[in-house]
């Protein structure tokens, strides 16, 4: 079957001196019948070329089945006088949202170890908990639509409403419902394109919630009283500057209403006295060019005080404290400035506080207790060690996760690596012991030391070292169990000592690719393939100088760190360029896109999940969604020559050349909102120009995050894996997994 012939028409534009002539721009309009009819027939193609893979897909879905428990129920979370949790049954999509009564706090006790220990685990999840009330079956929510996405979800302080938001287009706007848990009533309030993240305040009766322009910015903060036509909604908030975005919140004291403004590299706070919900916020500091901030509300030695996180003269960020009655006052130094231990947030509780930061390449946790009444000069901080160790060599994650109450006197913590399953734990803080609360199940007999994880270097061509991590079934790679490959020179074809590798990568917005496990990444393991993740520059993975070392004029140090990886792991004998297949999603779609142009005789097939590969086109349109506000993280080409030619230099579209390129899937959807389908759609066509063996997938019915629903999720993911082990030339061999019963559908 050949690929489609897309149509050539053509459209200039001309900016700095340039003239530029695209053949593909009239696939933008997602409502004309011509590009529906094209993307179909995309599809179509796709589906002729993958249909071989249809036993290795089904093969890969049952492999996820079989490891996962898919009746299971989630750890349950206090929250006022209720323990929540959400529990999924086999052969239904999604969750369903639950609760039970808590064991009322005794003020005389106030940390009761009885009242703050979740119910024990159920023998057999698929029977409900004794009194259990579910609030939200998400199946029943989603019947008669293709897609469903949960954004908001928020109960009253006194338990009696729930408020959701729903997406069933996939574009990440939501209506906001409310119900009523005592009787199940939906209240006739109903908010239609909010954004995500509205809240109750603390009496419940009152709703604050965003809205979006034109271009998705979140921009307006409202307040919607319950029960009244949302047409009477009150504006509390807005944001003119199209660079900025807002959102609101709470503190997790309860005590303030929060509403944050913040572009790429600027922020402000704004705060309110959550028993004057209909007050005026006030500014907290000022913005300050260039200067990134936010406050939590803190109790330390008997007095209030603002917490705040900011980078001035400080850009690893350090942690300051003022008076919450006099935010102007001179700050004091409760976490200092240290170069190379990236400061990520101080969180508050009654009882102690939590520090998360980075160091070495990997997220840490710190606690300082504040029960013994210390004040800012009394905190001493403890790191957090897991109470059972990761093998390999200490690639760990671990951070608090499901902490909602001020009061509580135990902290959750979450903690995972490439090869340990993600342990659930509860750490009281006084006494300094854990309690082990959940282990994330993995069916068919998984034991974690049948595999191995390490961390290599990559030294790029400007002499910076690149982190590199690998995850590998033991016995499966010779050159990472300690053999040596038998031929150093590696001849074509690649000896059998070499592996097959995906090599993942991101490398933008100072996001960190951390360690995780996966347990649809097993079924790449278990055939002998290597999995390993470049940690480029644009990252955020050794501290802001990396992000920053990644982005405007440096930003081709990310595409340069991943080629000198690739090539690292060719040079160390692990594996070889006709092994090798690289992986990238959204801004890690630019980077496939780049390195797809520079090195394209590195790889043997490159993964491109909603590749960003038309920046140029996309950033110099201020009406598109995201546009003003990646200006911080791209240059301003419409305004700034420099940028312009800058970006144009490395965007995947603009230099896509009459070169042997690697076999490239695109994966897009059409509801995409933050990297419109029209991107991959325009490069694959202009690849196929040049001779490239492309393929383009395109959900029609999904967002940026592709299908939702966890079958569905599973499905699309073995689609991807089964072309990913057919380049790698795998599509025979086998899994170690059989049956049919996940986690995530990551890499």
């Amino acid at each position: 079957m050949p690929p489609p012939a897309a149509k050539r028409i053509h459209v200039t534009r001309t900016h700095h001196g340039d003239t530029v002539t695209d053949h593909y721009e009239w696939m933008r309009d997602k409502t004309s019948e011509d590009v529906l009819a094209h993307l179909r027939a995309e599809n179509a193609y796709a589906d002729a070329r993958m249909e071989h893979l249809g036993p290795l897909r089904e093969q890969i879905v049952a492999e996820i089945r079989s490891r996962t428990q898919e009746t299971d129920m989630g750890i349950p979370v206090r929250e006022g006088d209720w323990w929540y949790y959400g529990r999924t049954v086999e052969g239904q999509q999604y969750g369903i949202q639950c609760r039970v009564a808590a064991r009322p706090i005794d003020p005389a006790d106030p940390t009761d170890p009885v009242a703050w220990t979740p119910p024990a685990p159920l023998k057999d999840p698929a029977q409900p908990r004794e009194g259990e009330q579910v609030i939200l079956d998400a199946n029943v929510e989603a019947e008669g639509h293709d897609f469903f996405s949960l954004g908001t979800f928020d109960i009253s302080d006194d338990g009696r409403l729930l408020l959701f938001g729903v997406d069933t287009e996939g574009d990440e706007r939501y209506t906001l419902r409310i119900r009523n848990l005592e009787t199940g009533e939906q209240l006739a309030d109903e908010i239609r394109e909010t954004s995500s993240g509205a809240f109750f305040d603390s009496s419940g009766r009152y709703v604050f919630y965003s809205t979006v322009d034109d271009s998705w910015r979140p921009d307006t903060v409202w307040r919607h009283e319950v029960g009244t036509e949302p047409a009477t909604d009150v504006q509390v908030f807005h944001e003119p500057d199209d660079s900025y975005w807002v959102g609101a919140g709470r503190t997790r004291s309860g005590r303030y209403l929060v509403i944050g403004a913040s572009s790429s590299v600027t922020s402000e706070t704004r705060v309110l006295d959550a028993s004057n919900p209909t007050g005026e916020f006030q500014l907290l500091w000022p913005r300050e060019q260039g200067v990134e901030y936010d406050a939590d509300h803190a109790v330390i030695g008997g007095r209030d005080w603002w917490l705040i996180t900011h980078n001035k003269n400080a850009p690893d960020f350090t942690v300051v404290a003022v008076p919450v009655d006099d935010p102007q006052a001179n700050p004091v130094t409760v976490i200092a400035h240290e170069p190379g231990r990236r400061v990520e947030g101080v969180d508050a509780f009654a009882r102690f506080l939590v520090f998360d930061y980075r160091k070495d390449g990997l997220p840490k946790t710190a606690v300082a207790r504040l029960d013994g009444g210390e004040g800012l000069d009394g905190l001493r901080w403890q790191q957090l060690t897991p109470p059972t160790a990761a093998r390999g060599e200490g690639l760990l994650s671990i951070g608090a996760c499901g902490n909602p109450e001020w009061r509580q006197p135990t902290l959750r913590i979450g903690y995972t690596s490439f090869i340990e399953p993600a342990t659930v734990a509860s750490y009281d803080v006084a006494a300094g012991f854990y309690t082990i609360l959940k282990r994330q199940p993995v069916l068919g007999g998984y034991a974690s030391a049948d595999y191995a994880e390490k961390r290599d270097w990559a030294t790029a061509a400007d002499g910076t070292r690149v982190p590199i991590s690998l995850v590998w079934k033991r016995g499966l790679v010779p050159a990472l169990d300690g053999l040596a490959p038998s031929d150093d020179a590696r001849p074509e074809p690649s000896p059998p000592e070499l592996s097959p590798l995906e090599l993942y990568g991101y490398g933008s917005y100072e996001a960190s690719m951390d360690p995780g496990f996966s347990i649809p990444r097993l079924s790449l393991l278990d055939r002998g393939v290597v999995f390993a993740i470049a940690h480029v520059r644009g990252g955020g993975e050794l501290g802001r100088d990396w992000y920053e070392k990644g982005k405007f004029g440096h930003k081709k140090n990310t595409f340069t760190d991943f080629i000198a990886a690739a090539q690292h792991l060719v040079d160390t004998g692990v594996t070889a360029p006709d092994r090798m297949v690289a992986e990238g999603g959204s801004a890690g779609g630019l980077l496939m896109g780049a390195v797809a142009n520079m090195a394209p005789e590195l790889f043997a097939g490159i993964l491109a999940d909603v590749p960003f590969v038309d920046p140029l086109t996309s950033i110099l349109d201020p009406s598109l969604p995201l546009t003003v506000i990646e200006w911080d993280e791209w240059g301003n080409p419409l305004d700034d020559a420099e940028a312009y030619h800058y970006i144009k230099s490395y965007a995947p579209y603009e230099n896509v050349t009459d070169q042997r390129y690697p076999r490239i899937l695109a994966v897009t959807s059409l509801n995409d909102t933050r990297v419109l389908y029209v991107e991959p759609a325009k490069w694959v066509a202009r690849l196929r120009e040049v001779g490239a063996d492309a393929i383009l997938r395109c959900e029609m019915e999904a967002g940026h995050g592709g299908v939702s629903g966890r079958y569905s999720a599973w499905n699309q993911r073995a689609i991807e894996l089964a072309w990913l082990l057919d380049v790698l030339g795998k599509a025979d061999a086998l899994g170690t997994a059989d049956g049919d019963g996940g986690t995530d559908a990551t890499p």
